[in-house]
């Protein structure tokens, strides 16, 4: 049973065929909303269209093959959006993975792209989708981060300080959108299952374990202290709430989802 009754509102969902953007539109058509989600892999995008139109039938339902560093494909989504299923009170901006790197094997060209990548996969949706967002009433804008953004590692140097940036940038988005009627939050996530971590347990050396001490054990090494890693839907839960109405008084905040990893204030 949905938490919140979204009949009659629009969510926009990037990145939402696999993970945590693929549980955020589950949760989201649940509730009632009618729901629009892009990814770049047509493939997946449609695989993914095809298991949410078997479970719900009676969406309002629309996958789109878009890059979201392309901004005329950007945009040409939010054009459609308007079209198909009318002005959209609810961006969630869940793109990007991260970049395994130190300071001294980052090359300019990696910096760019990983700037560019965290930064331009926000700023591309909110510009496309604002003025339908302007239009709504409680519309809300929530961004997908890591806990990288507070709590940075040394090993992915290029991606704690990109991660850093877009939650300032969360902040500064609210503090100009708030006059519009628009909240902007985050969401700071840390250790979550996903097809990247089942790749790196495809490649174990120990053959005998399985997922589950295979995971448990690396959420001891990462000293979680809930013991596991999480799950998408845990991360959609915290999503849910800050683009619903049910946040209603929230904006410019974070919402910290990383088992109690976090070590910052």
């Amino acid at each position: 049973m949905a938490i919140y009754d979204l009949h009659g509102r629009v969510a926009v969902v990037t990145g939402g065929s696999s993970g945590i953007g693929y549980a955020t539109v589950e949760l989201l058509l649940e509730a009632g909303a009618a729901v629009a989600f892009c990814g770049r892999d047509s493939d997946r995008l449609a695989s993914a269209e095809t298991r949410l139109r078997e479970r719900f039938p009676a969406a309002r339902l629309l996958a789109h093959t878009c890059d979201v560093l392309d901004q005329p494909q950007v945009q040409a989504f939010a054009e459609r959006v308007a079209s198909e299923l009318g002005a959209a009170s609810m961006l969630v901006n869940n793109a990007g993975q991260g970049r395994v790197s130190t300071f001294a094997d980052t090359s300019d060209a990696a910096w760019s792209e990983e700037l560019n990548l965290k930064f331009f996969s926000i700023i591309y949706p909110v510009r496309a989708f604002l003025p339908q967002l302007q239009s709504q009433p409680d519309a809300s804008i929530v961004c997908v981060n890591s806990l990288l953004a507070s709590q940075p590692e040394p090993h992915m140097v290029a991606t704690s300080a990109a991660r850093a940036g877009i939650k300032n940038l969360v902040r500064s988005m609210a503090f100009e959108f708030a006059p519009q009627g628009v909240r902007v939050n985050g969401i700071l996530i840390g250790l979550v299952e996903s097809g990247q971590w089942r790749r790196r347990f495809e490649q174990r050396e120990q053959r005998e374990q399985d997922w589950p001490q295979w995971t448990g054990e690396l959420a001891q090494r990462k000293h979680i202290p809930l013991g596991r890693l999480g799950l998408p839907s845990e991360a959609a839960n915290a999503i849910f709430f800050l683009a619903s109405p049910l946040s209603s008084y929230t904006t410019g905040s974070h919402i910290d989802v990383s088992g109690g990893l976090s070590r910052h204030a």
